[in-house]
């Protein structure tokens, strides 16, 4: 006699579904249909699933929004000019700028003994880049590498990747 191919599955939430298991071994069907016994099934999963993901983005939304308004009140304590781009890329660029220059200024003053001055024009030349995308671009730099970085992006030296710009 052939082993059954064809369970009637009880899950957990109380739903029953009809599951074709053929395409498990012989041997392993048993076993998978008493752990499918033990799960939601597929609308109720997916149900649950859809709440978690409201409620994912409802979290990061908040978080967002904190995250913003703490970067406009640290832009505006620290004189911090506006930035250019995009209404969504400046948002984003100036959470990335107060996340560069707080963890610099952690990093090279208080870690590694910078003196303030030292700072102020590291932050001063760092004022003067006001393009988003830059700052977004930086997000994930080491904090230490800044002043470099701010170097680098005010070399007016340098060819431009674009030679007919």
């Amino acid at each position: 006699m052939a082993v059954k191919k064809l369970w009637t599955i009880t899950h957990a939430c109380g739903h029953t579904s009809e599951r074709n298991l053929a395409n498990r071994p012989a041997d392993r069907r048993a076993g998978f249909a008493d752990w499918l016994a033990k799960q939601d099934c597929t609308d109720c999963w997916r149900a649950t699933r859809d709440d978690d993901e409201a409620g994912k983005a409802e979290w990061l939304e908040a978080k967002r929004a904190a995250e913003q308004a703490e970067s406009e009140a640290w832009s505006e304590q620290y004189r911090m000019p506006p930035l250019e781009g995009t209404k969504k890329g400046v948002a984003w660029g100036m959470r990335c700028r107060h996340q560069v220059l707080a963890a610099a200024y952690t990093a090279l003053v208080l870690d590694a003994g910078l003196p303030e001055p030292q700072w102020e024009q590291i932050e001063d030349q760092a004022r003067t880049i006001t393009r988003a995308g830059w700052w977004i671009d930086q997000r994930a730099s080491e904090p230490g590498d800044l002043p470099e970085l701010v170097d680098a992006a005010l070399d007016t030296d340098r060819p431009t990747e674009n030679p007919f710009v």
